[in-house]
């Protein structure tokens, strides 16, 4: 695959949905490649447009590892109701003098990929310490490859992953150089994470920003006080379905809280090492993110 950056305008709608279908477990490879036999041409075969589809990680290197205003480093954190422990990377600001806001970043149905790590590198930038867990420690850790930690995601015990994740954040807050006030940002399986720490830390989480994030039921939404900033791609219907429910909810509790539908945007519009990126709806929403962390997190 070249290095040039594909955008979703470039392929049918029915390919982007039959990816989705793929990455989220509908299909199996065999399955994705022989459907995207129906859009090959002479010059493109069905291998090479599902190459063009992978993630090209040189995209999401916004802010470099090596960058003199971030700190990074592993740390591991006990998970004794989980899997036993997960690694996680922790950046922040460089400069930080005294106690930081603290932000927990998970990753989709993949692991801990380089596109979350800089997520949580544009967090340290943004003066918060960002923890990025990876739900794959139990099985090896992410590898490297998106399709493996696929395979590697559906191996682990998902309540066990759950409560790794709970670890994660619960390890965050009470860290001695965090303020003890945490958000929590996450993408796809992620966002339905975030939701799930938002119900089961009630007001211990200050604010949460899922982005296309499965909703939980009407009973768990009740119990949710942290303010949530929900951002979708209008043409990720499955996951949007759930939205208007949890709306209800939310406002019914009184919940400070906003949904943003991006038109034209997929599922995974946030994610700039795939052709789904949405580049005006994902520095919009990353701009809602912060201005959220920074009203309910950081003041």
């Amino acid at each position: 695959m070249d290095g040039k950056r594909k955008k979703a305008s470039d392929f049918p709608q029915e390919l982007l949905d039959l990816l989705d279908s793929y990455v989220h477990g509908g299909i199996g490879r065999r399955e994705f490649v022989a459907g995207a036999g129906k859009f090959a041409t002479a010059t493109v075969s069905a291998v090479a447009l599902v190459e063009m589809l992978r993630p090209n990680y040189a995209w999401a290197i916004q802010v470099p590892e090596d960058d003199k205003r971030i700190k990074t480093e592993k740390v591991t954190v006990p998970s004794p109701a989980g899997t036993g422990h997960i690694d996680c990377y922790l950046a922040k600001p460089a400069s930080a003098r005294g106690k930081l806001p603290g932000i927990i970043v998970i990753h989709e149905n993949r692991g801990l990929n380089p596109y979350v790590k800089d997520v949580a590198r544009r967090l340290a930038t943004a003066g918060y310490m960002a923890l990025a867990p990876d739900g794959l420690t139990s099985v090896g850790g992410y590898t490297g490859d998106d399709e493996n930690g696929a395979k590697l995601f559906q191996q682990v015990d998902r309540e066990k992953m759950r409560e790794d994740l709970y670890a994660a954040a619960v390890y965050l807050k009470s860290r001695p150089d965090c303020t003890g006030k945490i958000g929590a940002i996450g993408f796809c399986y992620g966002g339905g994470i975030v939701n799930y720490l938002a119900v089961r830390m009630g007001p211990d989480l200050a604010a949460g920003v899922p982005f296309y994030g499965a909703q939980p039921s009407a009973e768990d939404a009740a119990k949710i006080k942290a303010p949530i900033n929900a951002q979708y791609g209008e043409l990720d219907t499955r996951i949007n379905a759930g939205w208007p429910a949890f709306d209800e909810t939310l406002t019914k509790a009184g919940v400070p809280h906003e949904g943003h539908i991006y038109p034209g945007a997929n599922h995974g519009f946030h994610n700039d090492t795939t052709p789904r990126y949405d580049e005006a709806a994902a520095k919009e929403a990353w701009r809602r993110s912060l201005e959220w962390f920074d009203k309910y997190v950081k003041a």
